[in-house]
């Protein structure tokens, strides 16, 4: 299981099946889901919350997977999101929040951290996330962390076939763009 990790404003607190309520009240909405992987079911089922927080918990279990929600440090039992890291060779870290906490720098400083945790904990060498095209503040994201596009495919995403593209940094590339921060 992840540990819990801390930000200047947040808490991201490691997923527990009893976080499934919380997420199950905020997730379900268009703005959150549309460029997330057709994989997530559409529309999202009663027990979709229960159903990802239990598959997420056993990934933990078996170092398949590390996921937390986000959290305000300030209201540290209120779920606004979630950040996760996965051993898919293509796909190592996806994040979702809330609407009210879009354009405030949260889903920045969250992958931050994760990244770190992913090159400095887990010790992996690379890390690589793929963005639709659309999503343009993901892709800021990935573009202020000193990732690089290395590749342009369509992929299935909840709202439907769309141009993505694959960002990629390794281990030594973080760090040193850790260091000029």
């Amino acid at each position: 299981m992840p540990e819990s990790l801390e930000t200047a404003r947040l808490n991201l607190a490691p997923v527990h099946p009893s976080d499934a309520e919380r997420i199950q009240a905020i997730f379900p909405q268009w703005e959150v889901v549309r460029y997330l992987a057709s994989a997530v079911p559409w529309p999202y089922p009663a027990d979709g919350a229960q159903a990802f927080c239990r598959e997420a918990f056993a990934a933990g279990e078996r170092g398949e997977g590390w996921t937390w929600t986000i959290r305000l440090r300030t209201e540290p039992d209120q779920i606004i999101g979630v950040i996760e890291l996965m051993t898919d060779p293509d796909n190592n870290r996806g994040f979702w929040l809330a609407p009210p906490w879009h354009g405030l720098g949260l889903a920045t400083e969250a992958c931050h951290t994760v990244t770190d945790y992913w090159f400095d904990v887990l010790n992996f060498p690379l890390l690589r996330a793929w963005k639709a095209v659309a999503n343009e503040a993901s892709r800021r994201i990935s573009r202020r962390q000193g990732m690089r596009l290395i590749s342009v495919a369509d992929r299935d995403y909840v709202s439907g076939r769309l141009p993505a593209e694959l960002w990629e940094i390794t281990a030594e590339e973080w760090h040193a763009h850790r260091a000029r921060e």
